[in-house]
């Protein structure tokens, strides 16, 4: 079993902290589990073909947390966490591009 290494973006870590109480604990404990399972049961891969890495979202109540996996750097970045409706992931191309690059 690979064991991830997750990383958070600024902008996401913020959203994070401005999170209700209760969601913001789920959404810890879910960024904690992602070492160890980077696709929990209850996530879903987003179907863009444009994006080289795999994208996938994880739901928490009506919130949906965002993330990428690179099974070949055996990393995770959490890069948002954001209400759905209204959020579309329309921006999901832009957030790649805020990644930090080695």
């Amino acid at each position: 079993m690979r064991r991830y290494k997750v990383f958070v973006t600024p902008e996401a870590l913020k959203e994070i902290k401005n999170l209700p109480g209760h969601i913001r604990q789920r959404v810890r404990r879910a960024v904690k589990g992602f070492t160890q399972n980077a696709r929990p049961a209850k996530s879903k891969a987003l179907d863009l073909p444009d994006l080289l890495v795999e994208v996938r979202r994880l739901r928490i109540d009506r919130w949906r947390l965002v993330y990428f996996v690179s099974d070949s750097d055996e990393t995770i970045d959490v890069v948002a966490v954001r209400k759905r409706p209204p959020y579309d992931y329309g921006d999901l191309e832009a957030l790649l591009g805020d990644l930090p690059k080695d």
